[in-house]
């Protein structure tokens, strides 16, 4: 049997060619040239001209995505055909190709497609097919990569933002221990004294009258501040108090003043005024931590109920949404880049109804506008959210001041995998998923930018 008959009797094997005739097969079998590979062995690297339609005969071909930098693989077995299609508009190889096992590839150029379509037109509409279903296999990869980058950005940003309340509300609890030992130490070495009732009635009514002040003050000169503590310290140096300079500290913290320690003295025996002092101290540091313990707990709840209200988890697929509420949480969730230079206005419209909506993916589409807005302000400037009314729907309007869009780039903005970002920063299918989700939910999008602003309006429909 001559190679041309056996390499015929291969291509049947493949799906798009089993139910061609015997000449159909004899002629791609007659024009293609055979390649074998050892395992691991580069067979195309990577910006190669894309020239040839390969058909995977025996083993196996990957090829691994390497500008985006994730590690993605793309397997093609045997009975696949790949490589450029007819109508394919594949001019480089996108990623370096190895086989696996030992491989077998059959491979036509180009230049001999019109020619294969005009023996073998039934060719052309499965070709095309091959290309679609690659096509599509392509962008389901790409989607999935985009959403797993974005995933992973959130979550560095989320734990960017528990991180600093959780390890302040950590440093406070250690620091609530030394504080109450330090109190509980105070009162021991105050019992031994034996005050009198109007001694501790006075004590009492002072210590509480300072941690009401400490509990409101809002220090508004730090050199005012400064000078409170030099006198306390003086003072307190003066009567020959141990641990002068640290109780000063926390004595001016708490707006205290020479005054106070003026009155303590001719309350109560001088020997008792450092237990005293330190007393207060405590109680002033534990008021303080509590405060600082309930801060921080109260802001890692807040950013849990965020992402949960964020994911909508535990919920249908679509729910009433409150934009308003969708915009602030995916605000706070993206606040580790806002806060380092971005002037959040929001401009909001509390009329406006709630509207019956995929509220994790309408989140997809505030976050995609929202990082979009602060990498074109290279992370400084004033973004502006305005939700208003307009007819029967909803208008959503992300703008920054940035640089704006040239006009080249405006035409392509919504195209999937077109992107203006260099090379491993994203994919170009932030604003396709953004427009593929509001025609989703029967809305709009539209772009008006110009020199110094851009604005992404986004039209959804109210309820009826």
């Amino acid at each position: 049997m001559s190679s041309v008959v056996a390499l015929a009797e291969e291509l049947r094997a493949i799906r798009e060619f089993s139910d061609l005739s015997g000449e159909a097969l004899e002629w791609l079998a007659s024009h293609m040239e055979v390649v074998e590979l050892d395992p691991g062995q580069v067979f195309l690297q990577a910006g190669a001209p894309a020239e040839h339609m390969y058909v995977i005969l025996e083993g196996e071909v990957r090829g691994q995505s390497e500008g985006a930098g994730d590690g993605r693989v793309f397997v093609t077995p045997a009975g696949r055909i790949t490589g450029t299609l007819p109508y394919s508009r594949l001019k480089i190889i996108p990623m370096a190709i190895r086989a696996v096992p030992r491989t077998r590839i059959a491979s036509l150029h180009k230049q001999l497609f019109p020619e294969m379509l005009q023996h073998i037109p039934e060719l052309g509409e499965r070709l095309v097919a091959v290309m679609t279903d690659r096509i599509r296999s392509v962008t389901r990869e790409e989607q999935h990569s985009e959403k797993l980058v974005a995933l992973g950005k959130l979550s560095a940003g989320l734990a960017h933002e528990l991180n600093n309340p959780a390890s302040a509300a950590s440093r406070a609890a250690e620091s609530l221990r030394e504080s109450v030992t330090a109190l509980r130490n105070a009162n021991l070495r105050l019992d031994r004294l034996a005050l009198s009732p109007d001694q501790r009635s006075s004590l009492a009514d002072l210590e509480q009258r300072v941690l009401d002040f400490a509990a409101r003050h809002q220090e508004d000169d730090p050199l005012e501040r400064s000078d409170r503590e030099q006198a306390v310290g003086d003072w307190l140096e003066e009567h020959g108090i141990q641990d002068a300079w640290t109780l000063a500290a926390t004595i001016a913290d708490a707006g205290a003043g020479v005054p106070h320690m003026e009155r303590l003295s001719t309350m109560l025996p001088a020997e008792a005024i450092g237990d005293v002092l330190c007393r207060i101290s405590a109680a002033v540091q534990v008021t303080l931590l509590v405060d600082q313990i309930e801060n921080s707990t109260s802001r890692i709840s807040a950013l849990v109920k965020a992402v949960k209200e964020y994911s909508y988890m535990d919920q249908g697929s679509q729910q009433e949404v409150d934009i308003h509420d969708a915009l602030d949480n995916t605000l706070l969730i993206l606040n580790h880049k806002l806060k380092q230079g971005i002037q959040v206005i929001r401009e909001y419209d509390r009329t406006l109804p709630r509207i019956c909506a995929h509220g994790s993916e309408l989140n997809q589409v505030w976050t995609n506008l929202i990082v979009n807005a602060v990498d074109a302000m290279e992370g400084k400037g004033e973004l502006r959210v305005r939700t208003s009314r307009v007819g029967d729907c909803v208008l959503v309007e992300i703008i920054d001041n940035g640089t704006g869009i040239p006009p080249e780039v405006q035409a392509h903005l919504f195209e999937p995998f077109f992107t203006t970002k260099s090379v491993g920063e994203g994919t170009g299918l932030g604003l396709d998923t953004v427009n593929r989700i509001v025609r989703q939910h029967h809305g709009r999008v539209h772009v008006e930018t110009r020199p110094g602003e851009t604005n992404f309006q986004v039209s959804l429909p109210m309820p009826k």
